[in-house]
């Protein structure tokens, strides 16, 4: 049995084994092209438009309001450059938290390349968009989308989706949600007009992700268009993952109440912790609304690449927020925009059926870890 704890659920969820069985079912089964009209089409077509509809349910959407991709980050350049070229006669502006995941702003950079204009709304130190400035940037005139993440990718804040919906809705302003961090894990917000996520995180198979978009939102896809999903994303459609992805989904919003207040129980457990066995440690993010899975902590005169390198030595898989070690100097852009401390940052986020057992192994050898690291720059 591997004694590695895996902590970098964030990043990827391992393979549901609904999503496994699913997925090896379909193989067999789901390999022809769905849009022909033989059997094996017909068949392959039927377990498309199944999935379609379970993913739907779980998302809060119609199936017609939702497409296959082949990310989420995918589903993210699709999802704002498609409703920006939409609604162009509406205005060229568009609006995103200073948090967003890198999708987001490296779609922004597009569409400024092409004239168009971005605003970049700050957050608190919690890491919590400032939403009467969003309200006030979204009633700008000429404002043609808003993007709001769900929770926060790197520090797990929760961000306030639904009330952001709202002042977007009192402008005629289609909001962009990307719950990439928390779909499958805790109930989609409503007020959405543009849904993005990815069944990786989830415990569906890398390779497909989830563009949905509301009836009555203007969009036209950016890319040369097919007839492929609803000709919001071109391309073969990878049936088998789409199907082990939708299994994942069900499995995972079905276990979901009770798995997550387990794993929020553990998140609690160690961000109460670390601050009281391990000195000059920042814990990052908001300690109530937030993510159950995630919490990220930056350690003083610790280098963050050290760190981590120990910590996989050690039998830990996690991963971290921030690119500031000693080859480079730069935070990550939600850290900066927070204003807290980058050094030696460590994310933990915890995959379904992360154990307690895992966690207080973690907490006991996190303290030598970090004195050591701080004896040899000699600041311990």
């Amino acid at each position: 049995m591997s004694l590695v704890a895996y902590f970098d659920a964030a990043s990827s969820e391992p393979l549901h084994p609904q999503a496994r069985e699913a997925l090896l079912a379909a193989i067999d089964s789901g390999w022809a092209d769905p849009a022909r009209l033989y059997g094996e089409a017909r068949r392959a077509h039927l377990l498309l438009e199944q999935a379609r509809t379970e993913v739907a349910e779980v998302l809060g959407a119609r199936p017609d309001e939702v497409s296959f991709t082949a990310s989420g980050t995918q589903a993210v350049h699709l999802g704002v450059l498609g409703t920006l070229h939409g609604r162009r006669r509406a205005g060229r502006h568009l609006v995103v938290s200073a948090v967003e995941h890198s999708s987001v702003l490296h779609a922004g950079q597009v569409h400024e390349r092409e004239g168009g204009t971005v605003e970049t709304v700050g957050v608190a130190l919690n890491g919590r968009v400032h939403l009467d400035r969003f309200a006030e940037a979204v009633a700008r005139p000429g404002t043609a989308l808003a993007c709001l993440q769900t929770a926060n990718h790197e520090v797990g804040t929760l961000q306030p989706v639904e009330q952001a919906a709202e002042a977007c809705r009192e402008h005629g302003v289609p909001l962009l949600v990307d719950a990439a961090q928390t779909a499958g894990r805790l109930p989609v917000p409503p007020g959405w007009s543009v849904l993005t996520a990815s069944a990786h995180k989830w415990g569906g198979p890398a390779g497909v992700g989830v563009l949905a978009v509301r009836k009555g939102t203007r969009f036209r896809s950016y890319l040369p268009e097919d007839e492929r999903e609803r000709r919001r994303v071109p391309g073969f459609e990878n049936v088998p993952a789409i199907v082990a992805a939708a299994a994942a989904l069900r499995a995972a919003a079905a276990e979901a109440e009770r798995e997550q207040a387990r794993l929020s129980s553990l998140v609690d457990r160690i961000r109460e912790t670390v601050p009281r066995i391990v000195p000059d440690v920042e814990v990052i993010g908001d300690p109530v609304d937030r993510a159950p899975h995630i919490v990220t902590f930056s350690c003083l005169y610790v280098d963050g690449e050290a760190l981590l390198g120990e910590l996989d030595k050690a039998g830990f898989a996690v991963s971290s927020g921030s690119s500031c070690t000693a080859s480079t100097l730069r935070p990550s852009h939600v850290l900066e925009a927070m204003g807290v401390l980058t050094h030696g940052n460590v994310r933990v986020s915890l995959p379904r059926g992360a154990s307690a057992g895992e966690v207080d192994r973690f907490l006991a050898v996190l303290p030598d870890l970090v004195r050591r690291i701080r004896q040899d720059a000699g600041v311990a």
